[in-house]
């Protein structure tokens, strides 16, 4: 499978296209600010990147939804997609493509891969009996149902008897397959907890999956049976390549796969790990196309230790969140708390003191305090001395100079939680630097220079750690390169794309005694209590 069209300066990847059968909950957003922490980190490496989000429209969960509120499920979903968009605006959250599976262009490509595995011979009419989850949209084994026939996901809902004629994907063809490619391409499914469920469920032996349903209108009809509509699942995966068409093209898979294909990163929750890890790479070899390069899993999210749910009353709305603490704020807590992959909690009296100790506190303060010190200490309110005046033992230098190519290192690996850890680790030692080397004294005792050489190295490593942390703090990140004299807004992706490149601002040493630094002023303010929201 050679990677067809693609140079190392692309970079495409994918949230998972959410189902809008209600608004999004917070689960939504944590994936997706995830996507665009990645897609932000690549555009500072000078990448062409594309990053893509969308919704799933079809299936008899939302046909059901819609008519419980007496709806026509086109209007119900046209209702439901502006909130999606509305969340991703306030989460700063740069899509570049927004693609609908209920879209004409995306029927047209359905077709023509349908047309591709039924000539492979790769689809055939059979008999679907078993036990079905509405909610899932998926077959259930009778092994995987808890007490009462519930589903193991959706613990709440009953699982529904169906015995039906359907259309089916000879996955079972494709086993041995799969199996050499997860072997070939280690790093394939990620992280390795991940890796290693999908390999044990494979090598159980895999079924063919039923990929129509007769009892649903809503949804595409099958291309050689109209009586039959395209299962969910089989239309969704393929909305991710329709997502790839230009937007004037003509919506064939020969124009969708031509500049972008194939997907360099899934994202997507550990719940359809299955589909995106098995399903989706089995339909992709039967109609002859090169895989996504990586597929990544991540965990769920608990509030308080419990899990969310409305019938638990504890969930938790992402916009009121947004509207109270702003989106920096939310972002910086979902990535540096949580280990992406693991599971992890949401408390609202931690996210305000890990905001009010990182954010307020070690970076904002710290970047005030010093650069008051720069307009009471030195002539022309300036620094009149840089980089070169600095020794490399200077423990802030020592460790500014390899933190560039650690925090990289890190989000290469979508390991958000360190490259934010990383980078506060330098902001917390030069607190401590600035508090012992005590400028204050050393200009009292006429120690210009040494005042001077204190004051750039912290001014530089705030500088560092702003620029590190753009992709997960843009406005703040924004607001300091601005006070640090640069005029920089990490938001507008030509500005960003157009600075140096990242081997150059991620290194320590970049400021100038030619800077002209800004007025001091708080980048982020102290939370002073809970909010109402």
């Amino acid at each position: 499978m050679d990677l067809v069209n693609k140079t190392e300066k692309t970079f495409a990847l994918t949230t998972p296209l959410y189902y809008v059968n209600d608004v999004p909950h917070i689960g939504s957003a944590y994936t997706t600010m995830a996507a665009d922490v990645l897609a932000r980190f690549h555009r500072l490496l000078g990448h062409k990147v594309l990053l893509i989000t969308g919704t799933d429209e079809h299936g008899q969960k939302i046909q059901r939804s819609a008519e419980s509120l007496g709806k026509a499920p086109q209007e119900f979903c046209d209702q439901i997609v502006p909130s999606f968009i509305r969340l991703w605006q306030l989460l700063n959250i740069q899509f570049d493509r927004f693609s609908r599976t209920s879209a004409p262009r995306h029927e047209a490509i359905v077709k023509e891969f349908f047309q591709r595995v039924w000539e492979k011979g790769d689809i055939y009419q059979g008999q679907q009996k078993g036990w079905y989850c509405v909610s899932c949209e998926e077959f259930k084994e009778e092994r995987e149902l808890l007490e009462g026939r519930r589903c193991p996901i959706h613990t709440n809902k009953e699982v529904e008897w169906r015995d039906e004629q359907n259309y089916f994907f000879r996955l079972s063809s494709y086993q041995a397959q799969l199996e050499e490619f997860y072997q070939a391409r280690p790093d394939f499914i990620q992280p390795e907890s991940r890796r290693n469920e999908v390999l044990s469920f494979v090598s159980q032996g895999l079924q063919d999956f039923s990929i129509s349903r007769v009892n649903v209108d809503w949804g595409f009809p099958v291309p050689v049976d109209p009586n039959h509509t395209l299962y969910v699942w089989f239309d969704a995966l393929l909305a991710y390549v329709t997502a790839l068409l230009e937007p004037d093209a003509e919506p064939t898979l020969a124009n969708a796969l031509k500049n972008w294909w194939p997907i360099n990163l899934h994202l997507i929750g550990k719940d359809i790990l299955r589909f995106h890890a098995v399903y989706w790479p089995a339909m992709l070899m039967s109609a002859g196309l090169p895989l996504p390069q990586q597929v990544f899993g991540h965990g769920f999210l608990t509030k308080d230790g419990q899990k969310m749910g409305k019938s638990q009353g504890n969930t938790l709305d992402p916009i009121g969140l947004v509207q109270g603490y702003g989106s920096d704020a939310v972002r910086y807590y979902f990535l540096k708390e949580i280990e992406f992959g693991k599971d992890g909690d949401f408390n609202e009296v931690r996210f305000i003191n890990v905001l009010n100790a990182d954010l307020a506190n070690d970076l904002g303060n710290l970047l005030n305090r010093t650069l008051n010190m720069v307009k009471k200490y030195c002539t022309d309110h300036g620094l009149s001395i840089a980089n070169e005046a600095i020794n490399d033992e200077n423990p802030l230098k020592a460790m500014g100079l390899h933190l560039g190519e650690k925090v990289k290192q890190a989000y290469e690996a979508l390991a958000f939680n360190q490259a934010c850890e990383a980078t506060l680790v330098l902001v917390r030692t030069s607190n401590k630097f600035i508090d012992e080397q005590a400028p204050w004294t050393l200009y009292k005792q006429g120690k210009q220079q040494e005042v001077e050489i204190v004051l750039y190295a912290v001014l530089e490593s705030v500088r560092l750690a702003a620029y590190l942390l753009s992709p997960v703090i843009p406005n703040i990140s924004s607001a300091i390169y601005q006070q640090l004299g640069f005029g920089v807004d990490f938001n507008d992706q030509i500005t960003t794309a157009t600075l140096t490149p990242f081997a150059t601002h991620s290194q320590w040493g970049l400021l100038t005694n030619q800077q002209i630094l800004g007025q001091p002023q708080p980048v982020f303010k102290r939370i002073e209590s809970l909010k109402n929201h």
